[in-house]
């Protein structure tokens, strides 16, 4: 089966380079028209403009292809209102939102101002949410829609130096994980990119042997797959130098110690509740109530 993007409009977001100029590049190969958006920023947010946008656009056309660009930032609101009523003027419709924009400002969390905290959540969270909000209605209008937004290795797991942007990639999985509920009936279908890729944010910290391997265009199948007709909803795909695999979160079964434990008896169960063997995902929150619910009808371990 081969996946095709014919009539379909994509908006591909930080799309002047690195990833997201390579998913734009893939989308508009397979037959969509597509929106670069850029600020054509500094890694830090800071500056813009037009250059970057303008020169994947002019790649898109010697290739045949449909593409326009947008300068706006993501976080800003009437930017991406332009971005859209500018979408919606030129193609009519829009199917596909990739939301790859970003920005770095590491520093230790002692050593961090609050600023730079607030202007990583600033273009990594509300400028997902923005752009989603923006295209939602219209995707419900038309019945159609693929979201695919962008997380990281630190906001799964974390890493030092990083709590502004792990704490901005992490609360994209939760946007994800209830939109993708909100947008079934639908048939909206919300996924999650966790790419490990050589970009500009990359190339101060690997040797030019392992960016070489980790090239942006890697990971663009993937994204290829989640904005695709027969795209899963609600997955976060992981991605790297051609290896990929899927990540979610789990939850043990646990143990019902009653309404009268304490801390120490915690402590002295906690292996039982820290048992991963007994772990399972879940699709919603109303399925972790239901897991509590039903283990409070047995006898509690401490009676």
């Amino acid at each position: 089966m081969t996946i095709s993007f014919a009539g379909k409009v994509a908006i591909v977001t930080g799309a002047g380079g690195g990833l997201g100029r390579c998913h734009a590049l893939e989308l508009a190969r397979r037959g969509a028209k597509v929106v670069i958006n850029d600020l054509g920023g500094a890694l830090d947010g800071s500056g813009g403009n037009s250059a970057a946008a303008e020169k994947v656009v002019a790649e898109i056309k010697a290739a045949g292809g449909e593409a326009i660009a947008n300068g706006a930032s993501v976080s800003d609101d009437a930017g991406v209102v332009h971005l859209v009523e500018q979408t919606m003027k030129a193609f009519g419709r829009i199917d596909i939102l990739i939301a790859n924009a970003g920005i770095l400002r590491d520093k230790s969390f002692g050593k961090m101002e609050l600023k730079d905290f607030e202007a990583v959540m600033a273009v990594h969270l509300m400028g997902t949410v923005k752009p989603a909000k923006a295209v939602w209605q219209i995707m419900k209008d038309q019945g159609y829609g693929r979201i695919v937004v962008t997380t990281s290795s630190t906001g799964l797991y974390g890493n030092f130096g990083q709590t502004n942007y792990g704490a901005a990639k992490a609360s994209l999985v939760g946007f994800m994980h209830s939109l993708k509920l909100e947008g079934a009936k639908d048939n909206i279908r919300v996924n999650a990119i966790c790419p490990v890729a050589a970009t500009r944010m990359t190339e101060n910290l690997l040797p030019p042997a392992i960016q070489e391997m980790l090239k942006p265009e890697y990971i663009s199948p993937a994204v290829a797959y989640l904005a695709s007709d027969d795209a899963p909803t609600g997955v976060i795909l992981t991605a790297a130098a051609g290896v990929f695999a899927t990540a979610r979160l789990e939850e043990t079964d646990g143990v019902n110690l009653g309404h009268q434990a304490t801390a120490e008896d915690l402590a002295a169960h906690w292996n039982e509740i820290a048992d991963w063997s007994t772990a399972k995902p879940y699709g919603q929150g109303g399925e972790q109530n239901a897991k509590f619910l039903a283990r409070l009808q047995e006898r509690p371990a401490l009676s």
